[in-house]
């Protein structure tokens, strides 16, 4: 399958989703890191649509038997302040369009027998996006780096994974040029008040019942994520 088939498949299953009454908030973009592309076998980036029903807020309990085969991931996401469109966005432009920036941990999951998926398999099943769970949000100020944002994940008060948000394509933010470029060529943008993830800092993580996974940085307050 293509890529451009995929991306064909899931826009047919997102348009089945929103004309059940889901609301488009954001998008995803995935495989961004060495770690994840590794880990996956793959060597570029995917990306996702995020659903209202998608987003839990800080703090949130989310059900082991609702998920497959769920695995987490600590990311930094940004809110937008306005649309970010075309092929040619500078990362400039990509800075200013942020509104607000926090982290957040991501629940992914697939309706693959196992995790021996290709990025094509991944960008059919929505990039394997299942459920978000995002900290506060703070405003992206002038002297924050989110390219040197270091990122600790604990899961039942022991740290399991580490990584900065370089580890990103190089600078998170380089994310949102992406996905404009990628979202151009389908006929479409990034617009005002949309959430994006920018991509795992680490490898995926198994999640598991009766868990809580934390992710903290410096200079963004903490998210967390109970399992039960």
């Amino acid at each position: 399958m293509s890529l451009e088939t995929a991306y064909r498949v899931q826009r047919a299953a997102v348009g089945r989703r929103t004309s059940g009454g889901a609301r488009i908030v954001g998008h995803k973009a995935g495989v961004t890191s060495q770690a994840m592309q590794e880990q996956m076998g793959v060597d570029e980036p995917d990306s996702g649509v995020l659903l209202d029903d998608m987003v839990l807020p800080a703090g949130s309990t989310l059900a082991r038997a609702g998920l497959m085969q769920p695995r987490v991931e600590a990311e930094i996401a940004f809110r937008l302040g306005c649309d970010l469109a075309g092929p040619s966005v500078s990362m400039g432009d990509a800075r200013a369009a942020v509104d607000k920036v926090c982290l957040a941990l991501e629940v992914i999951d697939t309706r693959f027998a196992t995790w021996r998926i290709t990025v094509a398999d991944s960008i059919a099943d929505n990039a394997s996006c299942a459920r978000v769970v995002t900290g506060p949000m703070v405003p992206l100020r002038a002297d924050m780096d989110p390219a040197a944002e270091q990122l600790v994940v604990s899961v039942n008060g022991t740290t399991v994974a580490t990584g900065e948000g370089r580890a990103v394509l190089g600078d998170p933010l380089r994310v949102l040029v992406w996905l404009a470029g990628r979202l151009h060529r389908s006929g479409d943008r990034l617009r005002a008040g949309q959430l994006v993830l920018a991509g795992a800092v680490h490898a995926s993580l198994p999640l598991e019942t009766w868990s809580t996974v934390r992710a903290c940085s410096p200079h963004l307050p903490p998210v967390e994520l109970r399992v039960h």
